[in-house]
């Protein structure tokens, strides 16, 4: 079976489907993944065969505004957002129609945010899959990215879901469950992890898209945070991109440790992490068992702080309530109450009871077939 893999051109997008990449290499089926000629290193250094499919502009370039500070807000920057990602599909159109035509997959699995994909495979009549990354349903993507297309995207024959049927919202209950991996990417694991400490752990993180959107002003409050985060009488690191670091050099300065991170590997090791509310960090922090204080900015990230406070794994504050003194009040609050330790435990076995990416293979292979 020839399974094709789209994304786009973002890191919280294609790891995701990684391990189910790499579960359908091990039973024998020819994989390829496509997305943007910029963004091709990185799925090479995941160890996946890549085709580029076109060049297309950068998402935070494309995108921008101001913080999203009310629901309205959120809702125009979805719009803004769903945009974006048609406008990269619209420029990586013209090689996925010409990939359908010279490859021929039996199957195309896109993550929800790519387009391309689906619609040159509705044109052949191949049977698209669709990878479910966060909670929300995030409504105003798709009619946003089919007024840059000019068409819409076409139903999905099935939609994989990496969130456990209890964190789901209503929308996605007919989702087929998928154990999500916890891939990170390319990262080294520092010795440090396994080293004897005599302090808690707190890891801080903003994942790899939000430094670069300077209009939504984290900046200002990140070096007082960290500050105040110290005092709790903690071990602090940070997670970060090299290029982040070298651009905010007051994180590695406010930090114990600092650098790029492998958080599946690092957050069994701590206990408590400070995020964005990404669905990467969200769903690997519940895998690991780590409560967390979640600081949502856009998109899925409030619907993923939801589902982590309802599961008992952590607590959240919403843009407006935002402040470093808030901050580092609320992660002594979860560093002195063991029910959120427990609400982890909880949550973590419910990620692991998901079928594991092994097991969605023979799902793909009888849709491919069907």
């Amino acid at each position: 079976m020839r399974l094709l893999f789209t994304t786009a051109p973002l890191r919280g997008h294609l790891f995701p489907l990684v391990p189910l990449a790499w579960a359908a290499r091990a039973a024998g089926h020819e994989v390829l993944v496509a997305t943007t000629e910029a963004f091709a290193p990185v799925v090479l250094r995941c160890g996946l065969p890549v085709t580029a499919w076109g060049a297309a502009p950068e998402f935070v370039d494309l995108v921008g505004g101001e913080p999203s500070a009310t629901a309205a807000d959120a809702a125009a920057r979805r719009t803004g957002h769903g945009h974006a990602f048609g406008r990269i599909a619209g420029a990586c159109l013209p090689g996925a129609r010409k990939l359908m035509d010279t490859w021929r997959p039996d199957l195309v699995v896109s993550e929800r945010a790519e387009y391309a994909g689906p619609l040159a495979a509705a044109a052949h009549d191949v049977p698209v899959v669709a990878y479910h990354w966060g909670v929300a349903p995030l409504a105003e993507h798709g009619p946003a990215a089919a007024a840059e297309l000019g068409a819409v995207a076409p139903d999905p024959v099935r939609t994989l879901n990496p969130w456990p049927p209890g964190l789901r919202l209503p929308h996605a209950s007919g989702h087929e469950g998928v154990r999500g991996g916890s891939f990170n990417g390319d990262a080294l694991l520092p010795d440090w992890v396994h080293e004897p400490r005599d302090r808690p752990r707190v890891c801080v993180t903003f994942g790899t898209v939000l430094p670069g959107m300077a209009d939504l002003g984290l900046r200002p409050m990140v070096a007082p945070m960290l500050k105040l985060l110290k005092e709790l009488d903690v071990e602090l690191c940070v997670a970060a991109a090299d290029d982040v670091l070298a651009d905010w050099p007051e994180l590695a300065e406010a930090a114990d440790r600092a650098g790029r991170l492998p958080l599946a590997q690092v957050l069994p090791a701590c206990e408590v992490v400070v995020n964005h509310g990404g669905q990467g960090t969200v769903l690997t922090a519940l895998e690991a068992g780590c409560p967390q204080l979640v600081l949502p900015h856009f998109d899925d990230q409030f619907d993923n702080a939801e589902a982590v406070t309802s599961a008992g794994a952590g607590l959240r504050l919403q843009l407006d309530e935002v402040s470093p003194e808030r901050v580092a009040d609320r992660c002594r609050e979860l560093l002195a109450e063991p029910a959120f330790a427990a609400g982890a435990v909880r949550a973590a076995a419910a990620v692991r009871a998901q079928r594991s990416p092994a097991e969605a293979v023979g799902l793909l292979e009888k849709l491919a077939t069907a």
